[in-house]
């Protein structure tokens, strides 16, 4: 399964950006573990004075970006378990800003936060494992809009790999 795989009725329009960052072969299940390791890869190689840098007052630290990166994951996969059981709940959205100050990120050291973005990312590989392919077609409602559980997955990476862009256009 991959992103080519995804209809555009599966995922409101505000994620093409991340989807499209997301090889179009990539397979899921591989994409987490690739993901995984060039992300554990990308903030160990960071010099310790870029995690609390903000190359603008008001916008999130490095650190902040990782924890919001890690926060995201599980809203993101928490919705994929939802929906992939059927659940036809409306899932709310979530305000990313509220999420920042309580997640007390830039106290966390980079080792924290490698370790919970691993325990995250093996949590969400073990769920992916348990899923059948009618399951990951299945489709709900997020944030108003149609989601299956595969493109909330596919998202996860994009999401991830966006934000690191980020990081290094803006941050380094």
């Amino acid at each position: 399964m991959t992103t080519k795989d995804l209809k555009t009725t599966e995922y409101g329009p505000y994620y093409k950006s991340y989807l499209a960052l997301v090889p179009a072969n990539l397979e899921l299940i591989e994409g987490y573990y690739s993901g995984q390791q060039n992300a554990l890869d990308f903030f160990k190689s960071l010099s310790n004075d870029k995690l609390e840098y903000r190359y603008e007052e008001n916008k999130w630290t490095v650190k902040e970006l990782f924890q919001h990166i890690i926060d995201t994951e599980r809203i993101f996969m928490y919705r994929c378990l939802r929906i992939a059981r059927h659940d036809r709940t409306p899932l709310s959205g979530f305000e990313q800003n509220d999420y920042i100050e309580p997640s007390q990120a830039n106290k966390k050291t980079l080792e924290a936060l490698l370790e919970e973005y691993q325990m995250v990312r093996q949590n969400s590989i073990i769920l992916l494992k348990s899923l059948n392919e009618n399951d990951l077609n299945f489709i709900g409602n997020a944030s108003g809009n149609n989601l299956s559980a595969r493109a909330a997955a596919f998202i996860v990476l994009g999401h991830e790999l966006w934000h690191m862009k980020i990081i290094k256009e803006r941050y380094l």
